[in-house]
């Protein structure tokens, strides 16, 4: 799981979730004039307020976020998880609503004084936290601002000075690039300083020294994205094999139009058709 692909939304949720937990070990109701010895139950102590607003809160919550930051959300009975979480939210925002007007299921009468309990901070609390968290879920995947990562993405590399090593692993842009983009040339061949058919600085190709691409030709390069972004079958198909998220580098293969050829760390190739705002390494 990359935090770096969560959304402000999938914060936002994450907030109302964690306040939900607080609000279970508040009271669920209160009664008017009862004693200060009175011990009065949490939100723990109901079944259908633990069981409808507080875990269906919670694992809704989790769903949310977990399929926001796996880079291929699995599907259950063709919904995927996000899906399954936003409909937790949602019930249990509705859940900590109807509890509201019956705190106590029914108990008309508590302690012979006359009145029915009132919702307790607890309830009251559950029930503004399940109205965020749903209000969340709903609301990222069409409000621009909340679909905006969560965390910033990672900035590139300062270039390191003439002569420095750069620092190695796939991910970063002063890494050697893959052999099947171009290795590094073994001694003795072209293309190695000071080595048969390799001219210093200023001088002139040597007979037998490959020929060098034109300028516009395309080369690889590394990017990151602003935002999680789909990685579509290089064969068209419109449901994506990856998903590209903020904070890692990407090595882009080759250009298609507007759109570009990305390999991830595990080697998959897929196009990544919405190319804007991309960083370069």
């Amino acid at each position: 799981m990359n935090i770096r692909s969560l959304t402000r939304g999938d914060g936002v949720v994450i907030g109302a979730a964690v306040l939900l937990f607080i609000a279970s070990f508040l009271d669920l109701y209160s009664v008017d004039g009862a004693p200060d010895s009175l011990d009065l139950p949490s939100l723990w102590a109901s079944g259908p307020v633990l069981l409808g607003v507080v875990l269906a809160g919670i694992i809704g919550a989790a769903l949310v976020v977990v399929a926001h930051g796996l880079p291929q959300v699995p599907k259950v009975a063709g919904l995927d998880l996000g899906q399954f979480g936003v409909a937790f939210t949602v019930f249990a925002a509705w859940s900590a609503l109807g509890n509201i007007f019956d705190p106590a299921g029914g108990a008309d009468n508590f302690g012979g004084s006359g009145d029915g309990p009132d919702a307790g901070a607890g309830l009251i609390l559950a029930l503004v936290a399940t109205l965020v968290m749903a209000a969340a879920a709903v609301a990222t995947p069409l409000v621009p601002a909340l679909k905006g990562a969560l965390l910033p993405a990672a900035r590139p590399a300062a270039p390191q000075p003439y002569g420095a090593q750069p620092p190695g692993g796939y991910g970063y842009p002063g890494a050697q690039q893959p052999a099947s983009f171009g290795g590094q040339p073994q001694p003795g061949q072209p293309g190695q300083p000071g080595q048969p058919g390799q001219p210093f600085p200023g001088g002139q190709p040597q007979p037998g020294q490959p020929a060098q691409p034109p300028a516009g030709d395309f080369s690889p390069f590394w990017f990151a994205v602003p935002v999680p972004r789909p990685l579509f079958p290089e064969d068209g198909s419109p449901t994506p094999i990856a998903e590209l998220a903020p904070g890692t580098w990407y090595l882009a293969v080759e250009q298609r139009g507007p759109s570009l050829v990305a390999q991830t760390q595990d080697g998959r190739r897929g196009v990544l058709q919405d190319t804007s705002g991309i960083q370069r390494g």
